[in-house]
């Protein structure tokens, strides 16, 4: 028979989670309904965190994300609220747009609902997928998207854990200092497109769990969206060893894991590299040499 103190402590030292990948368009409505869906489905396995992709409630054309924006709390943030509460479930919403009244843009919002149905975190991107890709395809989303200030952590029963967005993969300063402060997982809901994703997304995802020997968590969004996005998919899991633990398709689906916070101490243990860090070594170039050299 196991001591009921020695079981308790088994049971902290786990952290199970699901991962909701959705296939989001310009309708709001459907979006809402399909993510209620898969909170439902992932919460019946008895999930303790559930986890949703960037920018769930609307994808498609950029005329349209003011017009879907909320603000938080709002009608939106509310059934969330529920639903967590319903479940008894720590709800990472993935990301939705939040409108603040008096400011033009928008933000792209992480917020996070314990199983009170009360905010515990509450995240704005920080770094915007402004890019040229080719001669035919660009992505400006400062244009409607202002940047968040803040680096967020939250805990689940006393497991810290960070707060990113999509493109805030390719920025491991970010990833770096989430460590720091203490963070053993990281959740990265992301839209990562296609044309990139078959070759970046579990490298940069691999790398970034490796370097901080964190585990990321990285719901995403999945197939074509109006009016022409395609979107990688494979929402995956990746220990601080940097192994895949589990992967999504192409389609949209809900992923399981379990994750072993004591494997995050045992894998610091080995390759201390957070401990041998010399920032007083460190020398950040000049904003105009590094404007120079790109």
């Amino acid at each position: 028979m196991t001591d009921p103190d020695q079981a308790a402590s088994i049971e902290s030292t786990t952290l199970s989670v699901a991962l909701v990948q959705m296939n989001s368009g310009d309708s709001k409505e459907q979006n809402v309904s399909d993510a209620l869906a898969g909170i439902d489905r992932a919460a019946a396995t008895g999930a303790r965190l559930v986890t949703l992709p960037e920018v769930w409630s609307y994808l498609g054309p950029d005329s349209g994300k003011r017009d879907a924006a909320e603000t938080i709390p709002g009608p939106l943030s509310d059934l969330l609220a529920d639903r967590a509460r319903r479940h008894g479930i720590f709800l990472h919403a993935g990301s939705v747009y939040e409108r603040v009244e008096g400011e033009p843009r928008i933000y792209n919002t992480t917020v996070v609902y314990d199983p009170n149905g009360d905010e515990i975190a509450r995240y704005r991107k920080i770094h915007l997928f402004d890019v040229d890709l080719d001669s035919d395809t660009a992505y400006n989303e400062s244009t409607s998207v202002a940047p968040g200030e803040e680096i967020v952590t939250f805990e689940i029963d006393e497991i810290i854990v960070g707060l990113t967005i999509c493109y805030d993969l390719r920025f491991p300063e970010l990833f770096r200092i989430l460590a720091l402060r203490g963070a053993k997982v990281i959740v990265l809901p992301a839209a990562f497109t296609l044309v990139t994703g078959k070759d970046h997304w579990e490298p940069l995802i691999r790398a970034r769990a490796i370097e901080n020997a964190v585990y990321i968590v990285a719901p995403a969004q999945v197939g074509q969206h109006p009016p022409g996005l395609w979107c990688y998919g494979r929402s995956m899991v990746v220990d601080p060893w940097g192994v895949v633990t589990a992967q999504a398709s192409d389609q949209p689906t809900v992923l399981t894991s379990h994750l072993d916070l004591a494997y995050v101490e045992a894998v610091r243990r080995q390759v201390p590299s957070l401990r041998n860090r010399l920032p007083d070594r460190y020398a950040w170039p000049e904003l105009e040499s590094v404007s120079a050299a790109s």
